[in-house]
């Protein structure tokens, strides 16, 4: 046993360089490739997290101004509808008022007519009263003297 715990020895001491060596490679690759390439990668990572942050900002502010521009759209087109609205009650409301303007209008004539036509009838009354007089009164006469005669 002896004779195996000296080969071990004797094992652990050839191996002993390359043990530190591969300690040294290992704290060497650590601080000279590992940190700088950490370090690096750190900055992409902030850099590129920063500029997704900024993008998730410019997002916002234009989804933002998206809703705004679309509220003022809403609001103009009401305040047009409003007014469209407004127009048309104005319009309907002249074109009741000329009817009513063209109906009162008619009623006059009609009744200015009426009127008139009263008058005429009334005239050509005593027209034929008169005539119808004068025509009996020739009748009578023309009979009577073919009698007489």
């Amino acid at each position: 046993m002896d004779e195996t715990l000296h080969a071990l020895g004797e094992l652990l001491l050839k191996a002993l360089p390359t043990f530190v060596i591969v300690v040294f490679l290992h704290y060497y690759l650590k601080f000279a490739f590992f940190k700088p390439l950490e370090k690096v990668l750190e900055a992409r990572r902030e850099a590129t997290e920063g500029a997704r942050q900024a993008a998730e900002a410019s997002l916002r502010t234009a989804q933002e101004k998206a809703s705004q521009h679309e509220a003022a759209i809403r609001a103009a087109r009401a305040d047009m509808y409003r007014e469209q609205e407004q127009l048309r009650r104005q319009m309907q409301d002249a074109k009741a008022a000329a009817i009513r303007e063209a109906r009162a209008r008619a009623e006059s004539a009609v009744a200015e007519a009426k009127a008139a036509l009263g008058g005429e009838a009334a005239l050509l009354t005593r027209q034929l009263e008169a005539d119808s007089e004068a025509l009996s009164e020739q009748i009578a006469a023309s009979i009577l003297g073919r009698r007489a005669a």
